[in-house]
């Protein structure tokens, strides 16, 4: 029976070309049409528990092994009294031999076959689309985009086979020209709930970029097959593990962090020193022993009456080999005079924002920040997609069409740990396989957010947790708390930054009271 994901442990992430072999490799050792009748069944039980009452079932099958999984699905579902009706833009003469076999079955069992979308038949209870599979690089056109659009927008829940048709398995991009893509969030599939059963393997693609949106919850089947040999291309991250933390400890034990942004331009009549201070107050909620505030362009305040425990220091007093460095938070063009001492002597750096427009513009800092790596200097970047272009030299819709790709190719130019933000996070490190963070929601899609994942992991990598270990965990909690946001309160990245808490628990009392 198809299983819902959990999040309690990390879980191996299988591109095309991975899957594609272990289809191979176990198909050579099970009788003809093994596979695709485990996949029918799977695909068929889920949707019985998905609309166990459902008496109108429609069924869009593709031309190949995809729509062969449709069709054998179908078979059973008409044998458990569903009705369901497929419409199948096969041709048997061109049809791989185990959708022949399913399509026979279909036939056999009184499956009703129609040229067009069963309207007919009243409203449905459950869309299934069984178009195109993992295989497919084009993007659903002529009746088979018109069948897609109608299933994405239409009332009825939606389950996509293997993976929803004209999403890029490896990517989460939807192929070029894909009439679905401006009518994600259109109409009533607002409304409609969707759901992907992902077979024998999971793919990257469900879970970044387009994935998500497209994807809905997502189930898996591995058919019986053991995962494969070869190592994955991703993993999807799980909850971090907590660090308990002692009782014999003081605020040095849990490290500093310094925020250094927040450009105040009174001539311009502009301030950012609002992200500056939702970073060190992240950084703060989130366990740092102390946390120093360097504000740019602006006289040193003495106090900050929301957070009386931040520090303000002047960027020049800072004693940068000691300390966690947040840079760039609202840091404006004044970024770049401190930016060269800090990529030099920070002893760990997280660079944000207004520190990555400035480096993507300066080869002198490209260098200085690709060198940091070389004298065991752990730094993090923590792009959007346009910053990620930029210190890439591309655009935003380059980097989004391969995230896996944009974010190891700036892991390996300068040597430090990259989160890729955006719909399903991705964290990567030379030597390191990627992870896709599978939490959060569009809740966080508010100003000030990001400034708090910077301080968050500024925190987290102050703690003694190496840098890859702090993006991940970071990047997880940062999208769990949003997951777990109370439906009657507006999420605001102040209100974000002091619900944070200390990695992991604290050690107990051995005093207990008596009786």
């Amino acid at each position: 029976m198809p299983a819902l994901l959990n999040t309690r442990s990390a879980l191996p992430l299988h591109g095309t070309a991975a899957t594609r072999a272990l289809e191979r490799a176990t198909a050579a050792g099970l009788p003809e049409f093994a596979l695709m009748a485990r996949a029918g069944l799977a695909v068929a039980q889920l949707a019985l528990a998905l609309a166990p009452h459902a008496r109108r079932i429609w069924i869009a099958c593709g031309p190949g092994n995809n729509g062969g999984d449709g069709l054998e699905a179908a078979s059973h579902l008409q044998r458990w009294g569903l009705h369901p009706c497929v419409t199948w833009l096969g041709s048997e003469t061109r049809l791989p031999a185990d959708a022949a076999l399913a399509l026979s079955h279909a036939r056999a069992a009184g499956v009703p076959f129609g040229d067009a979308p069963p309207d007919d038949l009243g409203p449905l209870d459950l869309g299934i689309d069984a178009l195109l599979g993992i295989g497919a690089s084009r993007a659903p056109t002529g009746s088979m985009a018109q069948w897609l659009e109608q299933l994405r927008n239409g009332a009825a829940p939606l389950l996509a086979v293997d993976i929803p048709s004209g999403l890029d398995a490896d990517t989460g991009a939807l192929h070029a020209d894909n009439p679905t893509t401006k009518s994600l969030n259109a109409g009533r599939a607002r409304h409609a709930p969707r759901h992907t059963l992902s077979l024998l393997t999971l793919k990257p693609g469900l879970f970044t970029a387009h994935g998500r949106d497209v994807c809905g919850t997502v189930w898996f089947d591995d058919l019986g097959v053991r995962s494969p040999s070869a190592p994955p291309d991703a993993w999807l991250s799980a909850a971090p593990t907590p660090r308990i933390r002692p009782h014999a400890s003081h605020k040095g034990s849990f490290g500093d962090v310094a925020v250094v942004g927040g450009q105040d331009d009174p001539g311009h009549g502009t301030s950012m020193m609002g992200a500056a201070l939702l970073a060190a107050t992240a950084a703060l909620h989130a366990g740092a022993g102390r946390v120093y505030v360097s504000l740019l362009g602006a006289a040193v305040p003495r106090l900050s009456g929301r957070q009386p425990e931040l520090m303000f220091r002047d960027p020049g007093a800072l004693p940068l080999e000691q300390l966690t460095v947040v840079c760039g938070c609202g840091g404006g063009d004044a970024v770049r005079a401190p930016l060269p001492a800090i990529l030099q002597h920070a002893a760990k750096l997280v660079l944000d924002a207004d520190a990555l427009n400035a480096v993507a513009t300066d080869p002198a800092l490209q260098s200085a920040l690709a060198s940091r790596a070389q004298h065991g200097q752990a730094t993090i970047l923590t792009p959007h997609p346009l910053e990620a272009a930029r210190l890439l030299g591309t655009n935003a819709q380059a980097v989004q069409s391969d995230r896996l790709r944009a974010a190891h190719v700036l892991a390996e130019r300068f040597g430090c740990v990259v989160v890729l933000k955006g719909s399903g996070s991705v964290i990567a490190a030379p030597g390191e396989t990627p992870h896709i963070n599978p939490s959060g929601n569009a809740r966080l899609a508010t100003a000030g957010t990001g400034d708090v994942l910077a301080g968050l992991t500024g925190a987290r990598l102050a703690s003694g947790a190496d840098a890859f270990e702090a993006a991940c965990a970071a990047v997880f909690e940062h999208g769990a708390l949003a997951d777990h946001w109370p439906d009657d309160r507006t999420l605001t990245a102040g209100t974000l930054a002091e619900r944070l808490m200390p990695a992991g628990g604290t050690a107990q009392s051995a005093l207990k009271s008596g009786t």
